[in-house]
């Protein structure tokens, strides 16, 4: 009778033990993954890229048995670049659809907008894909961003102009809380490598032509050599098409953000053209990493090209699988955690570090110049 009762306690538990893994989206099957991203309906290029990149590198892993026997399963839900949208996605996913962790965000705005929610429930948030300073700092310790952020970019894309002998320069920022911290960042790389930062170039949400057109004015004034941002790949063009048509010879840099889709649109105006890059060039064989998205990309999405946001997604995605793997063979959010506490990802050749007080993600960054044939040589 003792043994009977006994195996009916071992019994329950069992039972109660697989009901706490499935409200934490962990079943003997699936771990459910909740993203909430920029998709705008399939017109925001760059975040559609990107979940192809990601779908591609996880049915790779789940036709060869999954993680730890589970089919990584992902819930995907459209923010439409919106942070209300994003942070009311983040809860549903928590909330209704009982998502193990939240990941693979783009955009800063959405981004930083899961934080919060993630800090509610207490929720990790694995692979954001943006730049914003706050995903770091001040620490965050349920945020693993897993590419480099823009401050990396700005360095890279400064010293790059100093190298050329530009020693004045100016930076094209949104008129925001974020804005202002990544203004700070720039302050302090401009101090460190001796260049003089001559025109800090704000603007809203809803700048107008004319807006643009004064921030043009302003920075014909300041003597500027150079010029950069940190985004808002629409406003930027503007600018340039402005300053261009009003005859001014400045250099134009950029960060990753929709490199690609300003590029196309600015067409000749774009050659010569320097960008920071968080990925290494997706046409090129050079890296160990590329050659294998390459390979994947081809099979799974034939006659699709390459591009900086499927490589992205697909890199993303193998740290997400690595990190679930080190959850253990029965993963909670605690077992998560505990696994990402100390860790350094291989992704095939580019190394991802988290530290306690560290979330550093990856470091890497490249320079790309856009050609005259309008392609991306790094």
């Amino acid at each position: 009778m003792r043994l009977r009762f006994l195996s009916m306690l071992a019994a329950v538990a069992l039972l109660l033990a697989g009901q706490a893994g499935a409200a934490e989206g962990v079943t003997p099957t699936q771990i459910l993954i909740g993203q909430s991203i920029t998709l705008q309906d399939g017109k925001n290029e760059y975040g559609t890229a990107v979940l192809v990149g990601v779908r591609t590198y996880l049915a790779q892993v789940n036709s060869a048995g999954g993680v730890g026997g589970r089919q990584v399963v992902l819930k995907t839900l459209d923010d439409n670049n919106s942070t209300d949208q994003a942070q009311a996605n983040a809860r549903r996913l928590i909330e209704k659809d009982e998502v193990f962790i939240l990941f693979g965000s783009v955009e800063g705005g959405p981004s930083t907008a899961l934080m919060p929610v993630a800090n509610a429930f207490n929720v990790p948030f694995f692979g954001p894909m943006a730049g914003s300073p706050t995903l770091r700092r001040p620490h965050q310790s349920l945020v693993f961003p897993v590419r480099a952020e823009h401050r990396d970019e700005f360095q890279a894309l400064m010293a790059q102009a100093k190298r050329l002998g530009m020693q004045k320069v100016a930076f094209l920022r949104a008129d925001s809380s974020v804005g202002e911290a990544h203004l700070a960042n720039v302050k302090l790389i401009s101090q460190a490598l001796g260049e003089e930062l001559v025109a800090d170039l704000p603007f809203k949400s809803d700048v107008t032509d004319a807006q643009i057109d004064q921030l043009v004015t302003r920075l014909s004034q300041s003597g500027a050599q150079m010029v950069f941002n940190h985004g808002s790949a629409g406003v930027y063009e503007k600018l340039i098409r402005q300053a261009r048509a009003r005859g001014l010879r400045t250099a134009f840099y950029g960060v990753n953000s929709a490199s690609t889709q300003l590029a196309q649109h600015l067409g000749e105006l774009a050659h010569g053209m320097v960008f920071a890059q968080v990925m290494p060039s997706p046409w090129e064989r050079k890296t160990a990493i590329t050659r294998e998205y390459q390979a994947a990309f081809s099979k799974a999405q034939p006659g699709q090209d390459f591009s900086y946001g499927s490589l992205e997604g697909y890199v993303t995605a193998k740290a997400l699988v690595q990190a679930l793997r080190l959850a253990g063979a029965n993963p909670t959010r605690e077992s998560f955690l505990a696994g990402l506490s100390n860790a350094r990802l291989d992704i095939n050749g580019l190394t991802a570090s988290y530290r306690p007080q560290e979330h550093r993600g990856l470091s890497f960054v490249d320079l790309a110049i856009v050609t005259r044939e309008s392609k991306f040589r790094h």
